[in-house]
């Protein structure tokens, strides 16, 4: 891509009129993805693209601009347009130096060293496997991705850092359908490694869960409605953790008083057995790189420490409005977008129960195996989630399974009622969206125990 010394040029160009902090961003791009539906294969494309981001913060605000051109007067050009924001005189000496780090994710199988015939042949097994399992499966959609992104960012700080990114998805929507009745079940797998993802989950185990899933739903009661005690297996994934919190607790929206965990740090926002970490260090997982969009180390950062708000997730822009230390969370979709503070892989840590022991405390109530989508409203912490699969408690055992549950409520409230939290944890995977971009994320929870939520369902 560039060398450092046209990157000095740059930075130099770009910060000739002032500013606090000056960055280039490079990035190259190459992908491929296939698609089968109704049985057939619908779509296969394949592509590379690079770019350079510039950016300028001054007097607190950014100045961003782009382009895919790597010639030498093009990019000076832009950084002189960019400066333009600025007005203050300046002296400015740069010398750049590799930023280092140890963390490491490593990749067996590089997807581009594999056949296509065999990438495809990962979403028509998947397809073969969802339809055989029932005549009730009535549509079937497969999707298989890979991305290979090499991201360096140079800075007015000295920093030159430096990371390649691999990722590989494959995901299964199935439907099925049966007097009237319509559901769905969806798996998606996925991580910052390469095709060795599906040694541990083969394409056919991917679609069965899928599959069984979608059937199960289709002989099971509605769920009951009213207030009632909710166990959320760790099996569900963390997106309750991701939208109940993990969105108020990113820097911009909690500085702008867009959060309800605004001007809150110090204070108690959950219960003393919920500690939540953002870790972009955690080998492998979705969420995870070497160095953030803006060239800040990956690391782990306690948000809530034991009911305790302790820290939010900074970028650079806001870290320096707040007088912090950027926590390696500043994220961009593409060189297109500018960065801004975003999750990671975003947990609740394990605690001392074993998920039998919660399940047995419960008595009565829902049991949920896996989440579906959901919502929050960031200022008031209020959210709504869909239940993909779920099932009645009974005297402390799974009772029957139940169809178009949604659990409703408050964040911090139901935070702070959190009363057992298991030994056990599982991830669950996705893109998040926010202002536009989207970025690889993965959340995770144990099993936990609220002792009273609204359900919603059908009324008795």
């Amino acid at each position: 891509m560039i060398d450092r010394e046209l990157a000095v040029s740059i930075l130099k160009r770009l910060l000739r009129r002032g500013g606090e902090y000056g960055e280039v961003y490079m990035e190259s791009r190459e992908g491929f993805s296939a698609q089968m539906e109704d049985g057939k294969i619908e779509k296969v494309t394949e592509g590379f693209e690079r770019g350079v981001g510039l950016r300028l913060l001054y007097r607190g605000k950014t100045f961003y601009g782009y382009t895919n051109s790597l010639r030498q007067d093009e990019l000076l050009e832009l950084a002189d347009q960019v400066s333009r924001a600025a007005s203050d005189e300046t002296n400015l000496t740069i010398a750049l130096e590799r930023s280092t780090t140890e963390v490491i994710h490593p990749y067996r199988l590089m997807p581009q060293d594999v056949e296509v015939t065999r990438k495809i042949g990962v979403i028509k097994e998947m397809n073969r496997t969802a339809r055989s399992y029932s005549p009730k499966i009535r549509q079937v959609l497969a999707v298989y991705r890979e991305s290979l992104q090499t991201v360096v960012v140079a800075n007015s700080e000295g920093q030159w850092a430096e990371d390649r990114r691999l990722h590989t998805l494959a995901l299964i929507q199935v439907v099925a359908a049966e007097d009237g009745i319509v559901q769905t079940g969806y798996e998606p797998v996925g991580g910052l490694m390469g095709f060795e993802i599906f040694e541990g989950d083969p394409p056919e185990a991917i679609a069965l869960r899928a599959a069984e899933r979608a059937v199960m739903m289709l002989r099971a009661p509605k769920a009951p409605a009213g207030r009632m005690p909710v166990v959320i297996s760790s099996e569900a994934g963390g997106t309750m953790i991701h939208e109940a919190i993990g969105h108020g607790l990113e820097a911009d929206l909690a500085l702008q008083g867009l959060s309800v965990y605004s001007e809150k740090i110090g204070s108690e926002v959950a219960s003393k057995v919920i500690t939540v970490v953002d870790d972009a260090t955690l080998q492998n997982k979705r969420g995870s790189f070497r160095f953030d969009d803006e060239g800040t180390p990956a690391q782990r950062t306690v948000l809530v420490d034991r009911g305790i708000l302790v820290n939010y997730m900074y970028d650079r822009l806001y870290a320096l409005k707040d007088g912090k230390t950027p926590t390696g969370n500043g994220r961009r979709q593409s060189y297109r977008h500018r960065p801004i503070p975003r999750m990671t892989n975003t947990l609740i840590e394990p605690g001392t129960h074993s998920p039998e022991e919660i399940l047995q405390s419960a008595h009565s109530g829902l049991f949920v195996k896996k989440m579906g989508g959901g919502q929050v409203n960031t200022i008031n912490g209020d959210f709504v989630f869909e239940v993909q699969e779920g099932y009645l408690i009974r005297n402390g055992h799974l009772d029957h399974p139940v169809r178009g549950a949604t659990l409703t409520g408050n964040g911090p409230q139901i935070l702070r009622t959190i009363e057992m939290v298991g030994s056990d944890l599982g991830f669950s995977i996705g893109t998040c969206g926010k202002d536009g971009q989207g970025v690889p994320v993965s959340d995770a929870m144990p099993t936990i125990l609220v002792p009273e939520m609204v359900v919603g369902g059908e009324a008795d």
